[in-house]
Protein backbone atom coordinates (compact mmCIF):
# COMPACT_ATOMS: atom_id res chain seq x y z
CA UNK A 1 0.00 0.00 0.00
CA UNK A 2 1.35 3.42 -0.93
CA UNK A 3 1.35 6.37 1.41
CA UNK A 4 1.39 10.14 1.07
CA UNK A 5 1.77 12.84 3.63
CA UNK A 6 -1.10 15.32 3.86
CA UNK A 7 -1.18 18.54 5.86
CA UNK A 8 -4.28 20.15 7.36
CA UNK A 9 -4.78 23.36 9.25
CA UNK A 10 -5.60 22.90 12.95
CA UNK A 11 -9.35 23.55 12.57
CA UNK A 12 -9.74 21.00 9.78
CA UNK A 13 -7.70 18.41 11.67
CA UNK A 14 -9.82 18.82 14.81
CA UNK A 15 -13.04 18.57 12.77
CA UNK A 16 -11.81 15.38 11.06
CA UNK A 17 -10.62 13.92 14.35
CA UNK A 18 -14.03 14.61 15.94
CA UNK A 19 -15.83 13.07 12.94
CA UNK A 20 -13.65 9.95 13.14
CA UNK A 21 -14.34 9.66 16.86
CA UNK A 22 -18.12 10.16 16.40
CA UNK A 23 -18.28 7.49 13.68
CA UNK A 24 -15.86 5.16 15.50
CA UNK A 25 -13.54 5.13 12.48
CA UNK A 26 -9.86 5.90 12.17
CA UNK A 27 -8.41 8.57 9.91
CA UNK A 28 -7.52 6.02 7.21
CA UNK A 29 -11.15 4.88 6.93
CA UNK A 30 -12.30 8.50 6.57
CA UNK A 31 -9.65 9.14 3.91
CA UNK A 32 -10.59 5.97 1.98
CA UNK A 33 -14.25 6.99 1.97
CA UNK A 34 -13.45 10.56 0.91
CA UNK A 35 -11.23 9.50 -1.99
CA UNK A 36 -13.71 6.85 -3.20
CA UNK A 37 -16.41 9.55 -3.23
CA UNK A 38 -14.10 11.94 -5.09
CA UNK A 39 -13.31 9.35 -7.78
CA UNK A 40 -17.00 8.45 -8.14
CA UNK A 41 -17.92 12.16 -8.43
CA UNK A 42 -15.54 12.55 -11.36
CA UNK A 43 -16.59 9.31 -13.06
CA UNK A 44 -13.31 7.50 -12.47
CA UNK A 45 -13.32 3.72 -11.92
CA UNK A 46 -12.34 2.48 -8.46
CA UNK A 47 -10.95 -0.89 -9.52
CA UNK A 48 -10.12 -3.01 -12.57
CA UNK A 49 -13.55 -4.69 -12.63
CA UNK A 50 -15.32 -1.33 -12.74
CA UNK A 51 -12.89 -0.01 -15.39
CA UNK A 52 -13.55 -3.03 -17.63
CA UNK A 53 -17.31 -2.70 -17.18
CA UNK A 54 -17.11 1.00 -18.07
CA UNK A 55 -14.96 0.34 -21.15
CA UNK A 56 -17.45 -2.27 -22.38
CA UNK A 57 -20.28 0.26 -22.36
CA UNK A 58 -22.72 1.99 -20.10
CA UNK A 59 -24.62 -1.17 -19.30
CA UNK A 60 -23.81 -4.85 -19.32
CA UNK A 61 -27.46 -5.67 -20.15
CA UNK A 62 -27.96 -7.11 -23.62
CA UNK A 63 -31.01 -5.85 -25.54
CA UNK A 64 -32.74 -8.75 -27.30
CA UNK A 65 -33.87 -8.27 -30.89
CA UNK A 66 -37.61 -7.92 -31.19
CA UNK A 67 -38.07 -6.96 -27.54
CA UNK A 68 -38.98 -3.38 -26.76
CA UNK A 69 -39.22 -1.53 -23.46
CA UNK A 70 -42.04 0.89 -22.88
CA UNK A 71 -41.78 4.03 -20.72
CA UNK A 72 -42.61 2.09 -17.55
CA UNK A 73 -39.60 -0.19 -18.10
CA UNK A 74 -41.59 -3.33 -18.86
CA UNK A 75 -40.70 -5.41 -21.87
CA UNK A 76 -43.03 -6.65 -24.54
CA UNK A 77 -42.51 -8.73 -27.66
CA UNK A 78 -42.75 -6.55 -30.74
CA UNK A 79 -44.65 -7.70 -33.79
CA UNK A 80 -42.55 -9.04 -36.65
CA UNK A 81 -42.47 -6.81 -39.74
CA UNK A 82 -44.95 -7.66 -42.51
CA UNK A 83 -43.67 -10.07 -45.16
CA UNK A 84 -41.75 -8.30 -47.89
CA UNK A 85 -41.17 -5.18 -45.75
CA UNK A 86 -37.76 -4.33 -44.32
Amino acid sequence: MRGKRVQFDDETWHALNLLAHDQMKDFQELADEAFRDLLRKHGRPLDLKEALRKSAGVSNVVQLRGVKKDKSGTTSQSKPPPKGAR
